[in-house]
């Protein structure tokens, strides 16, 4: 943080002489360097300093004090938002109209009083602009132990007088958790998280594999496809080419099927928490992203993280009063510059661009609300819950690094004698990756996936070099009970003859007499016709029974068209 001197640099010597006024010092020097020097000697004496605070408005006071209890430092853009802005005034403006005098905020006050400054400063996002305090004023009222005015706040029990109330830095400067540990009705209902992400996985990647359409899944397709590339798992996506899906990497996604849940967890995790693709904002299901504009989600991802580290894991927290906590005190976490409307970002329901600091909410705060529910939630590191009287997440809890929400891969298969195949969820992923392969695909249920064998997977199977004997060594190894004889037969069967039997919906054709039939064979529709069932009766080929009855009208027949019973 820069000390008194520090702050004065770039100020012209009648800016210094404006605060010495204020301050009630005479300033002797008319050199800049030693103006600056002197002015600041003075104003680190321990007793003018304090009759100056005492001296402030009480608006003014509370601003300081809520600067203070920041760490001395809060971004220039939520400073001038959350206390008013100081105008922009050139020297002569300023001697002549003598703004100073009549200020229009708190900050307005403290800056020409020199109790603040602004100041470039480097972070992880890089160079951004604060208010700030000297470093020097900061030593004496730790020092002494200044106490602050309390807030109008303070009275009663903190909890209930303001749901959202923050907890900030405590007096000793050591940093507390943002928000507030969640009231009882907040976390009625737990949910608990789970490993359901591998399982979703594991269908999409059945699905690439096999050229598929993607499938429905419990969390977003376009989500899991950035997973299983933030992994390289899969060949990296891009944003317009979401739904296509990305190409399986063979060798990465046996490492990942063979991998314990556990272990595969924390491969997604660890690949979560390093990416700069995995983007977040673009994925919050009320929002849409537009244009060429560019965030940073790394540096987000990072920096809420952090936040999270201070919350007490066996604790459940208030999530709204989290993210009134961030919008109180950093809510420019995301944005450079404190920039609300260069980024094109509509509302989903009803395309209303959400611009300006107004839609704060919507946007900024949208996103922490879904890093925590969304991909925390579904790689296992945070609990959620819900109210008895609403199903919108309210209280969360951080996780213990230590636990585990993944249990063995023990599960067994059931195959039925039509070849159905009813697979649990904990059966080896690999094993349902391969299985999958071989199948038509029915609706699966919250534990169980559902698969059938056809001729038609059979023999797309084959062609991607699949063999029944791999079908049936996977069924063998992984069923609760002994296959089924008649369905090991048919599969050998078919594998060494192919389709033997075949079952179809024709349109046929009767007629009263042979003669009839003969005639018709004679006209232009007899292309129409196909195999012969009998003396009276043939079939129809596809979609030609309009020009069928046509013919036999022209022969002077009235055809009955009947319906199937």
């Amino acid at each position: 943080m820069p000390n008194l001197v520090q702050s004065f640099h770039g100020r012209d010597i009648e800016f210094l002489r404006i605060i010495a006024r204020l301050w009630g010092i005479e300033l002797a020097a008319s050199n800049i360097d030693k103006a600056q020097n002197e002015l600041a000697t003075a104003m680190l004496d321990q007793a003018l300093f304090i009759d100056m605070l005492d001296s402030l408005p009480a608006d003014a006071r509370l601003t300081f004090d809520e600067l203070i209890k920041a760490d001395g430092k809060l971004p220039w853009a939520t400073f001038t938002r959350r206390f008013g802005g100081i105008r922009e005034a050139g020297p002569g403006r300023r001697d002549r109209e003598k703004i100073y005098l009549n200020p229009v905020s708190p900050a307005e006050v403290l800056f020409y009083r020199g109790l603040i400054a602004k100041a470039f400063f480097d972070i992880p996002a890089g160079a951004k602009e604060f208010a700030f305090i000297p470093f020097d004023f900061l030593n004496i009222i730790n020092r002494e132990e200044l106490s602050l005015v309390p807030s109008p706040n303070a009275v009663g029990d903190p909890i209930e007088q303001n749901p959202n109330a923050i907890m900030t830095e405590s007096s000793a400067g050591s940093s507390e958790p943002l928000g507030r540990p969640a009231l009882p009705k907040e976390h009625t209902r737990p949910l608990v998280a789970s490993d359901r992400l591998l399982d979703d996985a594991t269908t999409l990647l059945a699905a690439l594999r096999m050229g598929l359409p993607l499938p429905d899944i419990r969390i977003s397709v376009n989500v899991v496809l950035e997973f299983l590339s933030a992994a390289k798992i899969i060949h990296p996506v891009s944003h317009d080419e979401k739904g296509s899906g990305g190409e399986p990497l063979i060798d990465a996604v046996r490492r990942f099927l063979e991998a314990s849940r556990q272990n595969a967890r924390e491969m997604l995790v660890t690949a979560w928490l390093e990416s700069v693709t995995f983007n977040e904002l673009r994925q919050v299901p009320s929002l849409v992203c537009e244009g060429e504009w560019s965030n940073k989600p790394l540096v987000t991802r990072k920096y809420l993280l952090t936040l999270l580290k201070a919350i007490p894991e066996t604790t459940w927290w208030s999530l709204p009063a989290f993210i009134h906590s961030i919008k109180e005190k950093d809510p420019d976490f995301q944005r450079p510059a404190g920039d609300y409307d260069s980024w094109f970002i509509k509302r989903k329901s009803d395309g209303t661009y959400l611009r300006g600091f107004d839609n704060w909410n919507e946007v900024d705060g949208a996103l922490v609300r879904y890093i925590i529910t969304g991909p925390m939630f579904w790689l296992g590191l945070v609990e959620l819950a819900i109210p008895a009287d609403n199903d919108e997440v309210s209280a969360f809890r951080v996780i213990s690094g230590k636990s585990t929400i993944s249990v063995a891969e023990t599960g067994k298969l059931h195959v039925s004698s039509q070849g159905k195949i009813n697979v649990p969820r904990h059966l080896p992923r690999l094993a349902r990756y391969q299985i999958a392969r071989f199948c038509e695909w029915d609706v699966e249920k919250e534990d169980e996936y559902h698969y059938r064998v056809s001729t038609a997977s059979l023999k797309k199977a084959a062609e991607q070099g699949l063999k029944v004997k791999q079908l049936l060594s996977l069924l063998a190894r992984n069923a609760a009970t002994e296959i089924p004889p008649a369905f090991i037969k048919a599969l050998k069967r078919w594998e060494l003859n192919g389709i033997e039997a075949r079952v179809e919906i024709n349109t046929i054709l009767k007629v009263s007499r042979p003669e009839v039939l003969e005639e018709l064979r004679r006209t232009k529709s007899a292309r129409f016709l196909g195999e012969t069932l009998g003396p009276v009766s043939i079939v129809i080929k596809p979609g030609a029974q309009a020009k069928v009855l046509a013919a036999l009208a022209e022969m002077g027949l009235l055809a009955d068209v009947g319906e199937n019973e």
